[in-house]
């Protein structure tokens, strides 16, 4: 028993040895279809434009392939409590590869989906996520919206949306 535990931990020390040095020396790259900063900040931009231009503080939160936060911006006297509403539209959308006001739609009594925003530690059902879809039809995150209405944080989220095609 003792010589397998100092095997397995021999082994061990071995491989990493090898890859630390290689993951610590190299930096990390994004993973295809997966979003980058200047994409991120470029969508930012366009939906910030648009919420200046209907004149309506929001919260804008954009996520990588994975559903993790990439770029958030809050701007002035934008609702405190819409800061997790932003953040979990775009999570929904990047989960479900669709607009959250298609899922919503999806998930009324009676409905196929009906109670599946108790699922993933709560989703977000109504309309201002939308996913990001790149010029290769690939879907490398997703941009949530909220501090309007909801009609006015999905114009948000598409305006964002609009420019990475």
């Amino acid at each position: 028993m003792r010589k397998l535990m100092l095997s397995t931990i021999l082994a061990l020390s071995f491989m990493l040895s090898f890859s630390l040095p290689a993951l610590a020396g190299s930096p990390v790259k994004t993973l295809p279809g997966d979003i980058t900063l200047a994409q991120a900040q470029t969508i930012l931009t366009a939906a910030l434009k648009k919420a200046e231009a209907i004149k309506v503080p929001m919260n804008i939160a954009i996520v990588d392939a994975g559903g993790n936060l990439k770029a958030f911006y809050r701007q002035e006297d934008a609702f405190i409590g819409s800061i997790d509403i932003s953040i979990k539209k775009a999570v929904t959308a990047r989960y479900f590869n669709m607009p959250t006001r298609a899922l919503g739609a999806a998930s009324q009594v009676g409905k196929s989906l009906y109670g599946i925003e108790v699922s993933n530690d709560g989703l977000i059902l109504f309309a201002g996520g939308v996913p990001l879809v790149d010029a290769n039809n690939v879907i490398i995150g997703a941009i949530g919206v909220s501090g309007g209405s909801v009609d006015e944080d999905e114009s948000v989220a598409i305006a964002g949306a609009a420019v990475i095609k």
